[in-house]
This record gives structure tokens, sequence and C-alpha cells, in this order.
């Protein structure tokens, strides 16, 4: 007889109580320590403050899209060994997640207003994916996550060269999130069409220029 925690709608519930708890709970705690724990904390000027902040609070609107995309195709995925993969995965992203919050705060300044909103759409996008299938699934995230790379090797480019505690974090989110592609790949991911590409270009676009904001 199949466990109660595996059925749909307990996933489903417990993802809620998790995304809440995480959006507005007391500071969760990561499974490693952040990258920028050893590294000896300096004064950046207001306009380097102001350019981190920025670059960071869309870092971690990003993570929390990635906890709902993998919860959400987590969520609907047929295959025992993929839906493991994506919970490690997942777990690993709530590393960054947690590593982006404590920057803000040491940055003084706020996460994305709309980190539900954000939130909610990463979920049905996960799960849209997985419902079309566990190679779509895994081809939507083996592309996700070629995307973030490049997002990341964006900002790594622009952060101040001064604010070596937020580049340490996006450093070792870039191993991480190239391990997670490779995940997909060795899962049964394919190359997406172009214009899917395109499409969620678009979106991340849409997502990071309202998160650095907002």
């Amino acid at each position: 007889m199949r466990h109660p925690s595996t059925s749909p709608s307990d996933r489903a519930i417990t993802f809620f109580d998790t995304v809440l708890r995480r959006l507005v709970g007391p500071r969760p705690s990561s499974a490693r320590a952040s990258p920028a724990a050893g590294i000896t904390p300096i004064e950046l000027s207001p306009q380097a403050r102001w350019v981190s902040g920025r670059l960071m609070r869309v870092n971690h609107t990003g993570e929390v899209c990635a906890q709902a995309l993998y919860v959400g195709h987590a969520w609907v995925v047929a295959d025992t060994a993929r839906r493991r993969a994506l919970q490690a995965a997942a777990v690993e992203e709530f590393d960054h997640l947690v590593w982006c919050a404590a920057r803000l705060r040491e940055l003084k300044t706020h996460r994305s207003y709309l980190d539900p909103l954000w939130s909610a759409g990463a979920f049905v996008s996960g799960a849209a994916a997985g419902i079309l299938g566990d190679r779509w699934g895994m081809a939507f995230l083996a592309e996700t996550e070629r995307q973030v790379i490049a997002h990341l090797d964006t900002h790594l480019r622009d952060l101040p060269p001064e604010d070596l505690a937020s580049r340490a974090i996006l450093v070792q989110m870039k191993i991480d999130e190239a391990k997670h592609a490779a995940t997909a790949w060795r899962h049964g991911a394919f190359e997406f069409p172009a214009a899917m590409k395109w499409i969620m270009r678009t979106q991340a676009k849409i997502m990071t220029t309202i998160a650095a904001e907002i």
C-alpha cells in the first residue's frame, strides 16, 4: 500500500506549508555553511551596496522560484528515482535561498515583496512541465539550469569587485546549478525547442527586472 505522504494532495499541502514558513516564518538554517562565512566583512560604499542588493534580491527570488519549481515537478513526476533526484536538488537550492536571504540582511535591503507570487508561478510551471511527461519535465529543468548559470555569470560580472561575500555565494551556486543540470540530463532530459527557450528567457527577464526593484 502506498504511504499517504506520497499522495499528490499531501505533497501539495506540505509544499505550501513549507513555502509559507520559508517566506514569512523564522529564519531557517541551511544544511551547508554559507560560502561567505569565512570572508572578513567589509563596509561597502552606498553605491556598491545598492548594486549588490539589487543583484542578490534577484538571486534570492530565483531561489524562491527554484524551490517551487522542483517541488512542483516532484509533485507530479511518476518515476521514483527522478523524484528523489529532484528532492535532493531542492535541498541544495534551499541552501542557496538561506545564503541569499542572509546576504540581503547584511546588505540592509529587502527581499522581493512579490516572492509569494513568483513561488506560485514557479510551482505551476514545474508541475505543468512534469505533467507533459518525465522527460519533458527533465528537459525543462535542464534548460532552466542552463539559463540560471548564464544569469549567474552576468551577476558575477556586474557585482562590485569588493563584494567578495556575495561573489563567493554566487560561485558556489553556479557549481550546484551545473550539477543539477547534469542530473536532469542523466534522467532523460533533451534539448528544448528554440521557441520554448525564448519564452523561458522572456519570462525570466520580466521576473528579474521586477524583482530587482520590488
